[in-house]
Order: C-alpha cells, then structure tokens, then sequence
C-alpha cells in the first residue's frame, strides 16, 4: 500500500506543477484527485502497520462465509474500508500520530468531491495541491517511513526544477534531504534576486 499511495503522490505532483500549454484541461484538477487518493492510501498503509483489519469499518461476519477463517476473499467481497473523513481519527486511535493540519485534510476531501462529483476543471490548482501535499502527506510519510514528498514526482529529474517550482508556488515550508540543501538555497536565492 505504502508503494502504491507514493507512486500515485508521484502523479500528483507530475500533473501540480509540470504540464504544458497546449492542454486542453488543467491537469491540476487530476493532481487534486490524486493528491486525495495518495494521502488516503497512505495513511490506510500507515494504519494496516498495526494490522491490516484496522483499515475496515466493516467486515465480513463469520456466519457469511464459506471457509473457518476469514479470507481475502472474504474480505474483497463484503469488506469495506474506512472513510476519506474518518481517516485521521482511525490514524490517531491506532498509531497516536495526529495529522497537524486537520482542516487543510478536511478542506482537500471535500474539494476532491467537488471535483470528483461535479467535474469542475476551470482553475488552477497546484497551491492547494502544494499545500496539501507539503502540510499534511509529507509529515505522514516522514513519520512512519522517514520519507521526503520532494523527491516523489513523476518526471526524469524532478531534482532538476521541483525545488524551483515549490518555492516559485509560495511552498517555502518543504523538507528536504541534506543533499538538497544547496538546490533550496539556489532556488531562494534566485527568487530573493527577483523580487529585488
């Protein structure tokens, strides 16, 4: 699961801030989608690190099966996982990690429905998307796996111009690897020269 949620956090980001003028659609709005489906995914991976039933609210009763033990099966055809909302209550219940930014995750869900429910595709999107990915994914994925967001994005050298582009977005409150370090103070350096 967690390798899952990071490759579809990878897309998110792609399709937040690289895209190319000839699009017809903003791909902001998919990286939206994504972002929802990335953290959901993620923090239900972080959750089945306890076990994996503590991801259902609902699962199979043992008088509807056909085996004595509980099955995948079992669990694929009358299984049902917990809530987008329900997510950081679960998280915290089972792990004690709080998401700091509760209603940023909140705000997102319910921008994700909007999206999801009634196809609105006339705005840009990579702020919110930044912001969600930079204040609520990235502390998940740095506490139970020691990870950094920046470097999940689906394109060759994202360290080429990712850190460019967060800064250019008004992401300045990233975390980076040590490696990174003099790329972000390139990067705030040439914004600092620009506004100068």
């Amino acid at each position: 699961m967690k390798w899952l949620g990071l490759g579809i956090l990878a897309q998110a980001q792609k399709n937040a801030f690289y895209w190319d003028h000839p699009d017809t659609l903003d791909r902001g709005v998919f990286a939206i989608l994504q972002a929802a489906h990335a953290s959901e995914i993620l923090i239900k991976a972080a959750i089945a690190q306890e076990h994996p039933l503590l991801i259902f609210s609902q699962i199979t009763k043992s008088s509807s099966t056909d085996g004595e033990l509980l099955s995948i099966s079992d669990l694929l055809q009358s299984g049902k996982t917990i809530q987008y909302s329900e997510l950081p209550e679960r998280l915290w219940t089972t792990t004690g990690f709080k998401l700091k930014e509760l209603e940023v995750f909140q705000q997102f869900g319910k921008l994700r429905n909007t999206i999801q429910h009634f196809a609105l595709s006339k705005a840009v999107f990579g702020k919110e998307t930044a912001e969600f990915i930079y204040k609520v994914i990235d502390p998940l994925i740095s506490d139970f796996w020691g990870l950094y967001a920046v470097e999940y994005c689906d394109v060759d050298s994202p360290e080429d111009d990712m850190i460019e582009i967060l800064i250019r977005t008004g992401v300045t409150y990233f975390r980076y690897p040590d490696r990174l370090a003099a790329q972000v103070k390139d990067a705030l350096s040439k914004l600092d020269n620009s506004e100068s």
